[in-house]
């Protein structure tokens, strides 16, 4: 609210930071997860399908290694389990959380709806944790996949063979240069990517279906082997029942798809309030997504459990991380499983990019507006730099193994994808939809079944995703309180009645009285004015106008203020207005009534009772507490003139 003189930045620092002041409020990086696009800049929801893709599809390129290690001779058994969850619990979920979520929030948003307070806040936080790991694991997963595609290669396993946590970490470096230099996600791009990547995985699963048909006895010895292995079909399912939650990567897309939601063009009717072409085309993407992706997993796990020895899965093997290159390779020859990797790393690295420009632009949506993170958080490039650290990190700790990544990325996206359905199953309740209530309640008991499965197996994910729900909510503790004294207040508005309060007493000195409101009654009033008079020794005529702050919820940081006015008992006039913060609100009113009228406005207070420690604590945690004091600290950090500083009395 007040403009202030500041020394030229340096050149540096104006790079790092450039794009800060045109970021707005809640602004991000341009990307899949990008703020909303007027609909008529809108793609057509089959190309903006393909930026889910880069993420969604991206995954065959370790799928059906993970499933054949986690299930074994049970892989396409268990993949149709996978399939089943996917097609009647998570493709529902989503669509409904495409309905109640039109803007691409998702379902944090959805649940930060129905939370308040500090409660609903840090439960926001943990969620952010665990996106974070999705997002940060997708990089690092990615990464390794590719340099593991790279260095499998027949052409360079020779020569690149040893190095590749060198390859893995440059990709990832590469990764981070590319947003420091300035990254526009083209969806042309992926686009191109994605059509090209299904239509070789395509080649590969009709050449290997074709070579199982012509080869019968491989069909019936791999049944043989599983009826020895298993017996009976229940047996096999039941175990495919318990393997399932190993095999959860194939769920990671549709987190992703409800995020590129604002970049479906929709209906030309439509608006930000009711997007009803943009709702009904991304439930489209969602369904028709799904349906792909469980074509593909259903015929690659089996394909390359028959067609695999089972050794070539394992740490060492050919087939580790790189199954169905291993197939390209082998029935097409080098030249087109060259191809085939290519189009593998090129995949897998956008799906590096997409994630990297989701995590740019979910912490913005949510941290600063918390007051949760410094100012600095709402550049890109300071981001882009601690993300590209966190990643290097993960990589080192994971050896750049896609395997050992697996369990931190199933959690990731298991937590999410609960979140989604406990979300859904609340908005079904409260709008009166008994039968979906069940169903999403149904689904959601099986994915907490599968996150908690898969927990027990993998501790590694939720040990990850603790680092990082313990970090987020460190640093954005001590960010709230490094900023407890900002004005906090984006704007200010008085009704008709304040105003006119405020502009009789412009031609005197304005004198407001803080006061905390008890019964209202009359003499409240007399009572506090005659106290204040005595205080601070003024005369009988002066004049007094009472500003009287409820709190409404304190875990908020910065919000507008609307003050009304109104005369109690035909004589006092009153300010009332609603802030997380009453030393907060005061100060903005102050700076308000000054920059309006020209006055320096004069506030009296009474002194708290209390342990100042304690007091400090009240206002941090209730936006209440010792008052006086921190309005006028307020004031200064807003005001850095004294001599144009509201002045702050105690008595």
């Amino acid at each position: 609210m007040v403009a202030t003189e500041h020394p030229p930045p340096g050149r540096l620092r104006t790079w790092m930071l450039e794009g800060l002041s045109d970021m707005g409020r809640h602004g991000g990086h341009p990307g899949p997860h990008a703020a909303p696009e007027p609909p008529h800049q809108g793609q057509r929801w089959y190309r903006v399908m393909c930026l889910t893709g880069v993420d969604y599809f991206s995954t065959l390129g370790y799928q059906p290694g993970i499933a054949a290690l986690a299930a074994g001779l049970l892989s396409p058994i268990a993949t149709i389990v996978l399939v089943v969850v996917t097609l009647a619990g998570a493709l529902p979920v989503y669509r409904r959380v495409a309905q109640e979520s039109p803007h691409g929030e998702g379902s944090i948003a959805m649940l930060e709806r129905l939370l308040s307070f500090w409660q609903g806040k840090l439960f926001v936080l943990t969620l952010l944790g665990f996106a974070a790991t999705d997002f940060l694991i997708t990089i690092t997963l990615s990464a390794a996949d590719a340099s593991t595609h790279l260095v499998e290669n027949p052409h360079l396993t020779g020569v690149l063979h040893s190095h590749q946590m060198l390859i893995t970490l440059f990709l990832v470096a590469l990764l981070g240069a590319v947003f420091l230099k300035g990254f526009l996600e083209a969806i042309g791009v992926a686009v191109a990517l994605v059509g090209t990547y299904l239509a070789l995985n395509l080649v590969v699963v009709i050449t290997g279906l074709w070579h199982v048909v012509t080869a019968e006895h491989l069909v019936a010895d791999w049944t043989s082997a599983l009826t020895t292995e298993h017996g009976n079909v229940l047996a096999m399912i039941g175990v495919s029942l318990l393997v399932f939650p190993k095999l959860a990567l194939g769920l990671s897309g549709f987190e992703t798809g409800v995020a590129v939601m604002p970049h479906v063009r929709g209906d030309d009717g439509d608006t930000e309030e009711h997007p009803t072409g943009r709702i009904r085309d991304t439930r489209k993407l969602l369904t028709t997504a799904a349906l792909i992706m469980s074509g593909f997993l259903i015929t690659t796990s089996f394909i390359t459990t028959v067609l695999i020895p089972e050794k070539e899965f394992k740490t060492g093997g050919q087939a580790n991380g790189r199954a169905l290159a291993y197939l390209a390779h082998e029935y097409l020859g080098s030249g087109f499983g060259t191809v085939y990797d290519a189009s593998t790393i090129a995949i897998l690295w956008f799906a590096g990019a997409s994630a990297m420009a989701g995590l740019l632009n979910l912490m913005p949506r949510y941290l600063p507006r918390y007051g949760m993170a410094p100012h600095w958080a709402r550049a890109v490039r300071p981001m882009v730099i601690v993300f590209t650290l966190i990643a290097f990190l993960v990589t080192w700790i994971f050896d750049a193994d896609v395997n050992a990544q697996g369990g931190a990325y199933a959690t990731g996206v298991l937590v999410l994808i609960s979140s989604a359905a406990i979300a859904v199953t609340i908005a079904a309740h409260k709008a009166g939809q008994r039968n979906w209530t069940i169903a999403f309640g149904v689904i959601s008991v099986v994915f907490l079944y599968t996150t908690v499965a898969n927990v027990i197996e993998r501790p590694d994910g939720v040990k990850i995703g603790a680092c990082f729900i313990a970090g987020i909510i460190l640093i954005s503790l001590l960010s709230r309180l490094a900023r407890s004294f900002e004005l906090r207040v984006t704007s200010v508005t008085l009704d008709p009645l304040a105003e006119r309060f405020v502009r009789d007493m412009a031609h005197r000195r304005i004198r407001l009285i803080a006061n905390k409101p008890g019964p209202r009654d009359k003499a409240e009033y007399r009572d506090k004015i005659e106290q204040i008079r005595a205080d601070n020794e003024l005369p009988e005529q002066e004049d007094f106008i009472f500003v009287e702050v409820t709190v409404t919820d304190p875990s908020e940081f910065e919000a507008g203020l609307t003050v009304h006015g109104e005369v109690l008992h035909n004589r006092y006039r009153v300010l009332t207005l609603e802030s997380a913060s009453i030393p907060n609100a005061l100060a903005a009113l102050l700076l308000h009534i000054r920059d309006t009228t020209g006055c320096i406005p004069h506030i009296y207070f009474e002194w708290t009772e209390g342990n100042p420690l304690a007091n400090f604590l009240r206002f941090f945690l209730f936006g209440q507490g010792e008052v006086a004091p921190v309005t006028r600290e307020v004031l200064r950090e807003a005001e850095p003139d004294r001599a144009r500083r509201p002045r702050v009395h105690t008595g």
